[in-house]
């Protein structure tokens, strides 16, 4: 049985999603990147979810968002199954796109882990081996000057997408929101320090794959691969997944935001074991979203103490 999980209205978020067997399906071409680009906007603006930055790899999505409305579970289901329905069609595929396992999800809690995230999500291609400098990636991606001030644009995919069905509108707008811990004021340091973390980021990636005396793809190679192709790159056996991050130097903020989530999965269990005993009074904690949403179970409108 997994972990219950707190869904919290205005929370910020690390999201990864990986391609069945780690098949290059989301190569990057016009189409793959359209596909991506419209369903996440048309996602975005029907759940309230603000996005902060993206990097679209061949074989897995990174997002960092913010859940304004605590609907983060209808939001990711929405826009991976637009993806991948749509990624069927234009790569007249049999079978799931998605890895069995279930999206990534990292709550980031202090500015730190904001900044260290999204420079982790821009520096992916980097770290991958597939392009010296992240600007270079020919997938979708935010660049650092476009965070909390550019617009994605995409029309509506000839694929899949009904043009008859008013929800899929001709042309969808993605725009880039600062996130909530980031007043407008610091928009500017915000960006310095994302450019500064990145390229720590870029810099050791080039140092390993330079020790490791291997050579990056080139976009243009990573363009071109067949999307039936799978990563051949060693990949150790899944670790823990993290529930959260506070980022580097930060003091007791592990602790505390380990103790929250101790406290909050033993107030969901005591709950769910007298809802199971047939008592429907019982108030589940905040960020109970499954209980609330297919149960009517009732939600405690204010945090406990830890």
């Amino acid at each position: 049985m997994s972990q219950p999980r707190e869904i919290a209205a205005g929370a910020t978020y690390l999201l990864t999603r990986r391609i069945l067997r780690r098949h290059f399906l989301l190569r990057p071409d016009a189409t793959i990147n359209q596909l991506v680009v419209y369903a996440l906007a048309v996602s975005a603006r029907r759940y309230g979810v603000e996005v902060h930055a993206l990097c679209a790899m061949s074989t897995h999505l990174h997002l960092v968002v913010t859940d304004v409305h605590g609907v983060l579970p209808q939001f990711l289901q929405f826009f991976h199954r637009i993806v991948a329905l749509g990624t069927k069609v234009l790569r007249k595929w049999e079978g799931p796109v998605w890895d069995h396992e279930a999206t990534s999800v990292v709550r980031l809690l202090t500015p730190t882990a904001v900044v260290e995230k999204i420079a982790y999500v821009l520096a992916n291609p980097v770290a991958a081996g597939l392009v010296r400098h992240a600007t270079e990636w020919p997938g979708v991606k935010v660049d650092v000057g476009e965070l909390g001030r550019g617009v994605l644009r995409a029309a509506r995919p000839s694929a899949y997408l009904d043009p008859e069905n008013p929800q899929w509108v001709e042309e969808a707008t993605l725009p880039l929101a600062l996130p909530p811990a980031i007043g407008q004021e610091n928009a500017e340091s915000f960006r310095r320090q994302i450019a500064a973390e990145l390229e720590r980021q870029e810099a050791h990636a080039r140092a390993e794959l330079e020790r490791r005396g291997l050579r990056f793809l080139g976009a243009e190679r990573a363009s071109t691969v067949s999307p039936y192709e799978r990563a051949t790159s060693a990949e150790g056996l899944r670790g823990r997944n993290p529930t959260f991050a506070v980022g580097r130097d930060q003091g007791d903020a592990w602790r505390t935001a380990a103790a929250a989530v101790r406290a909050f999965r033993a107030s969901y269990r005591a709950a769910l074991e007298r809802w199971r005993a047939g008592v429907r009074s019982i108030l589940f904690p905040v960020g109970t979203w499954w209980m609330r949403t297919f149960h009517g179970a009732s939600v405690h409108d204010v945090v406990l103490a830890v």
